[in-house]
């Protein structure tokens, strides 16, 4: 009886979950006698491993694993989210969660970067420096991040209990906070670079980031701002419609912005601009790079299109495909294509894949970079016409595997000052010089974040501490032996490192005022080293002549 009433439990299981998987009713997707047949095929192979297995099987595994395995069958970006890992992408998504209110960094004892303004941790007096140690009375010692976090977090209006030690004044302190709403923030950097230029980063895009950009444009229209650098490198995307408001904001009234194309009748879908956008009469330039992607192609693509912003870098990602998210019975996710979409003047730049072939995918994505991102000449002499477009007013632009920048900006691979700009050592280092001086800088620049920024000089001893971290955590090498240089072994020229002490040191600033300040704080002072950011700021005449509705000269080239 009892292998009985399983036998006729699993199927209704089954069928509960995958009319869940569909996210429409049941009987509407499997009208088809061969979709029929291939579900009853589904439904007794899973009763059969349950039932007959060798050993006893984790059925919530095998569930997941065949849907992992549907999903991987379709295309490279369809996914499923465990139910334990959806709400956080819920939370990057809305943009906001219920918390209280800190950036920290993890380690033996975490540490709090800052208290974000305004937010529950501030109100009760936690700062910048502080040691997590407790957690409701449970040891925070040795926890991961994730850990923390999810401690931490929690339903909006309850309370949690966090003991801290802080460092300055060398003692323990206990705070009862009340959660409230905390917004995960898209934009860590906007300033003034110059009396008219202003600069913005979006790091993603979720339902806030609109309204964040607005606030960060008015400011910065405030202080002056008459031309804009929009920062879109490294950004992996997220929501479609806060890319497509952004784009609204810089083109005119009826201008495409993006089209969706797929089986549903709601993803053909053409997007078109409004009146009053914030951004309409101001020159542009957008940085692209290889991880800017998705979200970030299509307002990047939209504006290349119409011949409205400048774009440099480097060719971008080629994600064109369209997810939605179809919640589970146990609260897991399935993040799967449902559409793809096209620019302006109909690109489609989604990089080609093979169905059920991920792995190869990305392989082929990466091993092909150099030759793909770079080399303009050999990449448009291989793309067919039936993938090259014009724009708005005449400029040639191409479709299948990402966004071409108009202006690309290579690197000279053999350089040290490019790997290290590359590698995230100069933030690996900071971290840790200033893990050991943290009271003494502390002490001096706490509550001092302007005068850090253009008073803080980098001491001599710490750059001299950099390159014998380096080496000694074997991340590079330096040699006085030019037979013995090899940049693809990361064996560099001992004197090249001599040369490059400014170039170090503006970077440790950078990375120190991020540590210290918070997320963004440094980016001025980085850009001033980053040959994509000068050499974009140098482009304000042709982004000027774009503005104007003229012609502009074909990909150039610029190399590190």
């Amino acid at each position: 009886m009892k292998r009985l009433s399983t036998y006729h439990l699993l199927p209704a299981l089954a069928l509960l979950l995958f009319g869940a998987v569909l996210g429409v009713q049941f009987d509407s997707q499997l009208s088809a006698d061969d979709a029929l047949n291939q579900f009853e095929k589904l439904k007794q192979a899973f009763v059969i491993i349950n039932g007959n297995y060798v050993e006893r099987v984790d059925s919530q595994k095998m569930v997941e694993e065949g849907v992992k395995g549907m999903l991987n069958s379709l295309d490279p970006h369809s996914s499923y989210i465990p139910s334990e890992q959806a709400q956080d992408t819920r939370d990057r998504y809305k943009g906001s969660f219920g918390g209280i209110g800190i950036r920290f960094e993890p380690g033996d004892t975490a540490r709090v970067v800052a208290p974000i303004a305004g937010g529950p941790s501030e109100k009760v007096g936690v700062m910048a420096g502080d040691r997590i140690v407790e957690i409701e009375d449970s040891t925070a010692i040795g926890l991961s991040g994730d850990d923390i976090q999810d401690r931490l977090k929690g339903k909006i209006g309850t309370d949690v209990t966090l003991t801290i030690y802080r460092p300055l004044a060398d003692k323990r302190l206990t705070f009862t906070i009340t959660r409230d709403e905390i917004p995960l923030y898209s934009i860590h950097s906007s300033y003034m670079v110059d009396d008219q230029t202003g600069y913005i980063e979006i790091s993603r895009f979720a339902m806030s980031t609109h309204e964040e950009f607005m606030k960060k444009v008015q400011t910065l229209k405030g202080q002056g701002m008459q031309r804009l650098v929009l920062d879109l490198r490294n950004n992996p995307g997220g929501v479609m419609q806060s890319a497509v408001k952004i784009a609204d904001e810089m083109l005119g009234a009826g201008m495409t912005l993006v089209r969706t194309k797929g089986r549903s009748e709601e993803m053909n879908t053409r997007y078109r601009g409004h009146d009053g956008g914030a951004l309409e009469d101001h020159p542009l330039i957008v940085l692209v790079s290889q991880q800017s992607a998705s979200a970030s192609e299509i307002l990047a693509g939209a504006l290349q299109d119409h011949d409205r912003a400048l774009l440099v870098g480097r060719r971008t990602f080629g994600k064109a495909l369209v997810q939605k998210q179809f919640e589970l019975n146990d609260g897991s996710l399935m993040q799967m294509t449902v559409g793809r979409y096209y620019t302006p003047v109909g690109r489609l730049i989604q990089t080609p894949y093979e169905k059920g072939k991920m792995k190869q995918y990305y392989e082929d994505k990466f091993a092909n970079r150099k030759d793909a991102v770079f080399n303009v000449e050999k990449y448009k002499e291989s793309i067919p016409d039936s993938l090259r477009y014009e724009t708005e007013h005449g400029r040639t632009v191409f479709g299948g595997g990402g966004i071409l920048p108009d202006y690309v900006v290579a690197p000279d691979t053999t350089a040290l000052s490019t790997f290290i700009r590359g590698s995230q050592l100069d933030a690996i280092f900071a971290r840790e010089w200033f893990s050991r001086h943290e009271q003494q800088i502390r002490s001096r620049w706490q509550d001092r974040e302007q005068e850090f920024l253009s008073s803080f000089e980098v001491p001599d001893e710490a750059l001299s501490e950099f390159w014998t971290f380096a080496q000694n955590e074997d991340v590079l090498s330096l040699t006085s032996n030019p037979d013995s240089v090899n940049a693809k072994e990361r064996v560099f020229p001992r004197s090249e490192a001599d040369t490059l002490r400014g170039l170090v040191r503006s970077r440790l600033k950078g990375r120190l005022a991020n540590v210290i300040f918070g997320t963004g704080t440094g980016q001025p002072i980085l850009n001033q080293t980053d040959p994509a950011f000068e050499k974009a700021i140098s482009l304000w005449p042709s982004s000027i002549e774009l503005a104007g509705h003229h012609t502009a000269a074909s990909v150039e080239v610029d190399n590190e």
